[in-house]
């Protein structure tokens, strides 16, 4: 059964929980599926997204404690989806307006067919084990999967930068780095794992033969050991705008206009109107 209660932070009461999680794992049922997680999304009044597709599961949902066990209980009655990785935080409000249950070709868009990490992928390395691994300086190729707008909010020192605006420019980015990579311990990371996961397959499928993924990505990581070895604030898709390494709601807001994330020192700019301009609008102009 899930274990109810262990939380990212502390369960506070009154507080909106907020529930995140997926599986890769084989869904020939997809579109069967999709009234069931209907019917108990709208029962237990629920707000956010699930997404189905044959390759596996994604769901980021809020509301009560208990509308969220009941979500859960629902889950665990498959045993595709018992025991799986989840990651909670808090806000004082919803920060989902609607309840969708969709139908997707893929749980995160790659367009590679041939990927398929249900079946493979590189191995974890956990939150712990990776601080001490930088604690320890080792040569490791850090290496950040995410859009080029997530990475300006925050990422890893030292990490690298691909300078992708979506995840299906990932096989592409990797192309151009050095052969000498390809033998180096690779560590990647995404905001809760499931980019990295994809990705490590891609870049194993490339000929890179050291490759692990983050346990958990940056919120793994924050919820763990900290901020430690962090620089900025962490990118969420969702009205939060963005967590610092505490998991707390972060000044980081977002562009009306562009729905670019703005960081605190760029609202002080005088091309930063609220809800008509920010720095990166006019930069697009």
């Amino acid at each position: 059964m899930y274990q109810k209660g262990l939380h990212i932070g502390t369960t506070m009461e009154g507080k909106i929980s907020n529930v995140a999680g997926y599986r890769f794992v084989d869904l020939p049922d997809r579109d069967e599926l999709r009234e069931p997680f209907r019917a108990i999304c709208k029962k237990a009044g629920l707000k956010g997204t699930v997404l189905l597709s044959h390759e596996g599961i994604n769901f980021f949902l809020a509301g009560s404690q208990s509308s969220i066990d009941q979500y859960l209980d629902f889950l665990e009655q498959d045993t595709r989806f018992s025991q799986m990785a989840l990651k909670y935080s808090y806000t004082d409000y919803l920060p989902f307006n609607r309840m969708n249950v969709r139908l997707k070709k893929e749980i995160i868009s790659l367009g590679l067919d041939h990927i398929k990490p249900a079946e493979f992928t590189g191995d974890e390395i956990t939150p712990t084990e990776f601080k001490q691994w930088l604690d320890e300086g080792r040569e490791v190729a850090i290496v950040d999967t995410r859009n080029d707008y997530e990475i300006r909010v925050g990422t890893f020192h030292d990490a690298l930068d691909l300078n992708i605006k979506s995840f299906r420019a990932f096989p592409k980015a990797i192309e151009a780095l050095p052969d000498s990579m390809k033998d180096t311990p690779v560590v990647m990371f995404c905001t809760g794992g499931i980019r990295c996961e994809k990705a490590s397959v891609v870049m194993l499928d490339a000929g890179f033969s050291n490759v692990k993924q983050l346990k958990g990505g940056i919120l793994g990581y924050f919820e763990e050991v900290g901020g430690e070895y962090w620089n900025g604030d962490c990118f969420v898709f969702d009205h939060r705008v963005a967590l610092n390494s505490d998991l707390e709601e972060s000044e980081t807001t977002q562009c009306f206009a562009c729905r670019q994330p703005v960081s605190i020192e760029e609202q002080q700019s005088p091309d930063y109107v609220i809800e008509v301009s920010c720095p990166h609008c006019i930069i697009q102009r």
